[in-house]
C-alpha cells in the first residue's frame, strides 16, 4: 500500500514537473534566435565603437592641424605688419 502512495506521488510529481518544464522548453528556438541577434548586434557595436575612436583620433589630428596653421598665420600677419 506504501510503495503505491509513493509511486503516485512521484509520478505526480514527474507530471507537474513536466508540464512546468514545456514551455521553457517551447521558447528555446526563440531565445536562441534573440541569443544570436544580440551578439550580431554587439559586433556590429564593437565595429562602430571601433570607427568611432578612429574618427575620434582624426578629429584631433585635425585641430592640431588647424591650431599649427592659426600659428603660422598670425607669424605671417605679424611678419607683414612691421
Amino acid at each position: 500500500m506504501v510503495t503505491w502512495i509513493v509511486l503516485g506521488v512521484v509520478l505526480f510529481a514527474l507530471i507537474v514537473l513536466a508540464l512546468a518544464v514545456r514551455p521553457v522548453l517551447a521558447r528555446l528556438p526563440r531565445l536562441r534566435r534573440a541569443a544570436l541577434a544580440l551578439q550580431r548586434r554587439a559586433t556590429e557595436a564593437e565595429s562602430l565603437r571601433s570607427a568611432a575612436e578612429e574618427l575620434q583620433a582624426r578629429a584631433e589630428s585635425l585641430q592640431e592641424r588647424a591650431t599649427v596653421a592659426q600659428e603660422r598665420i598670425a607669424l605671417i600677419k605679424a611678419s607683414r605688419g612691421k
